[in-house]
């Protein structure tokens, strides 16, 4: 390429620094390999024969569409761009990230969201997803977690179940009222209270058990009963009096171990810029989702 552009062999030695008897074996072995002469030679200039031409033509294409194609490549390191593979857990996606997800596009016009939604601690790997946002504790060294959000549960219901059945004042009073069961591992049919005094063991009963936290939240709020809910998935309901929080004195957990809310990436390779601008939106919104929370 260089031998053609320059103009001849001596400029091009020149320009490489080596001497022009190395540029000539080299033309002459890509001669001898394609079998026919690329250059029509004089002691004063070259020209390409007709078969030079068309290699020329044709290798010069390749070459420009390789460094486009490592410059495109290269931009991905220095912008966010392209499409990330991420997987939500389904009550906080619903409540929190999605109604966000607006502002993130915006901020990063170039990204591309591919959304799976579900509430089960899945092989990132294997379904070659970027980022996943998971409930609970990661035991898993394949990964690496940021935390979003301790975990902040609260007891409530709608203002039309407490009308009619009462408000329960101590974890105890749960035995007279239908409870909503959150139905998966670790969870059991008791519900966890403690405070600066004591830890009670609630046995709790309902007419509903799902594994679906949206179920729940929408029985709550259609008045079927009493729930445990992460604070982030009901604080629109309770800021709107939609759902009125109960026993807030007490600390609940539906499970044996607190959890947390935790954006999860597979270990062992580098953030790109575009998974690095997700997971630290999602710090973000929820280090402004906290700050909301702490008003009531």
């Amino acid at each position: 390429m260089q031998v053609v552009e320059s103009g001849s062999l001596s400029a091009t030695a020149r320009a490489r620094h080596i001497a022009v008897s190395s540029i000539a074996r080299q033309v002459k072995a890509l001669e001898d390999s394609l079998g026919t002469r690329l250059l029509n030679k004089t002691t004063r200039r070259q020209s390409l024969t007709e078969a030079g031409r068309m290699f020329y033509d044709r290798a010069k294409l390749i070459i420009d569409t390789y460094d486009r194609a490592k410059r495109d490549v290269a931009s991905f390191q220095d912008a966010a761009k392209g499409v990330i593979r991420v997987y939500l857990r389904t009550s906080v996606a619903s409540a929190v990230i999605v109604p966000a997800l607006p502002q993130f596009l915006a901020e990063n016009p170039q990204v591309t969201l591919d959304l799976t939604l579900g509430d089960e601690h899945i092989n990132l790997l294997k379904l070659h997803i970027d980022v996943a946002v998971f409930l609970g504790n990661l035991n898993d060294s394949s990964m690496i977690a940021r935390r979003l959000s301790p975990s902040r549960r609260v007891v409530c219901g709608s203002p039309e179940y407490f009308k009619r059945h009462g408000i329960p004042k101590v974890p105890t009073d749960l035995s007279a009222h239908n409870c909503l069961i959150y139905r998966a591992d670790r969870y059991s049919e008791h519900w966890h209270f403690s405070s600066a005094t004591e830890k009670i063991n609630v046995p709790i009963r309902g007419n509903l058990i799902t594994s679906s936290a949206a179920a729940l939240l929408a029985a709550s709020l259609a008045g079927l009963g009493i729930m445990v809910a992460q604070k982030w998935m009901v604080a629109g309901a309770l800021n709107s009096g939609q759902l009125t929080q109960v026993l807030p004195s007490y600390t609940v957990s539906p499970t044996d171990d607190d959890t947390a809310l935790y954006a999860v990436y597979p270990h062992g390779r580098g953030l790109a810029p575009k998974e690095r601008a997700f997971i630290d939106f999602l710090i973000r919104l929820f280090k402004s989702t906290s700050s909301t929370l702490d008003d009531y």
